[in-house]
């Protein structure tokens, strides 16, 4: 499939390039540079297990429980094959990010749809071990230019923390503007958290592609 993906992509001009192939609904496999962004499976269970047994990130996202057990990986992997969750759609696309040179896996990212159909919401944590090594950036960069380029949306939505600096610094990367602060719930506090609002829109999107390009 990621084989697929680039051979169409190379095929068109730039300009096509950074317009939606409205005609896609799959999640493709994605790369870049250092990563594989693929749909997760049985064999994450025990990685994703570790990884998420930790308070430092339960606590900065809204939907994971602490502590995070086996079971919990478990029903997550089979929730993600499924494509639904307790709390309605898990996202159009969810994926494990793994290291492209040994498959290592180091947390997960996705995309969820809003109801207004023209928007998608971008989440991803990794695992303690691998922050600050600029994955988060890597997986979210190649994430957003896939729901870009394969949707036809008019913007991308982001929220964190409002104590996680190292989340807010991965959204701004990416582009995202600040939009507002809010309340989410929190299964691992168990009550309300203070949250930003980000947003990228196609337009600021495609003009940072093309400024990139140009470089």
């Amino acid at each position: 499939m990621q084989t697929e993906l680039l051979r169409e992509d190379q095929s068109r001009s730039p300009e096509q390039r950074l317009r939606p192939q409205r005609s896609r609904t799959d999640c493709p496999i994605l790369l870049s540079p250092r990563l594989v962004l693929r749909a997760p499976h049985e064999d994450d269970i025990d990685a994703l297990a570790h990884l998420a047994n930790n308070a430092n990130i339960a606590t900065m996202v809204s939907r994971m429980p602490h502590p995070y057990t086996t079971a919990d990986a478990a029903d997550f992997v089979r929730r993600a094959k499924a494509g639904t969750t307790g709390h309605g759609t898990i996202g159009k696309c969810v994926y494990a990010i793994t290291k492209a040179d040994n498959g290592a896996f180091l947390g997960c990212c996705g995309i969820e749809p809003h109801e207004d159909g023209r928007t998608v919401e971008l989440g991803y944590w990794l695992g303690e071990p691998h922050w600050n090594q600029g994955y988060a950036t890597e997986a979210a960069q190649a994430l957003t230019d896939m729901a870009f380029r394969t949707r036809d949306i008019d913007q991308i939505d982001a929220r964190c923390r409002v104590t996680n600096v190292a989340s807010r610094r991965v959204i701004q990367k990416c582009g995202f503007q600040f939009q507002g602060s809010g309340m989410v719930g929190s299964l691992a506090l168990g009550g309300m958290m203070a949250v930003e609002w980000y947003r990228l829109d196609r337009k600021t999107w495609v003009s940072l592609r093309s400024w990139g390009a140009s470089r």
